[in-house]
């Protein structure tokens, strides 16, 4: 996954960021969990999940698994709708 893709991703000047419906403190036991080594951003109110397509309402109990590539100007480059939690970080390469 992308904890285990974290050089090839820092040699191409890329960031790593998850985001979760659940609270800091619920993402900081996932992460550490499952050794994390990037952060987990909190959505509680759903606007990046709304934003980005992976909810489509401010009460879903969850959100579905995207991915989402951000160059350096804040454009997206690319948008996954139904990221493949084995098969997207090594993606995710071709597109840095």
């Amino acid at each position: 996954g992308f904890r285990d893709l974290a050089n090839e991703y820092n040699a191409k000047n890329a960031v790593i960021l998850g985001v979760s419906f659940d609270s800091q403190s619920e993402n900081r036991a996932f992460a550490t969990k499952f050794d994390f080594n990037f952060p987990l951003l909190c959505d509680l109110d759903r606007s990046m999940g709304l934003a980005y397509g992976a909810c489509s309402n401010s009460q879903a109990r969850s959100a579905k698994r995207i991915g989402v590539v951000i160059g350096s100007d804040g454009l997206i480059k690319h948008i996954e709708l139904s990221a493949n939690a084995s098969t997207y970080p090594n993606e995710v390469l071709e597109y840095l």
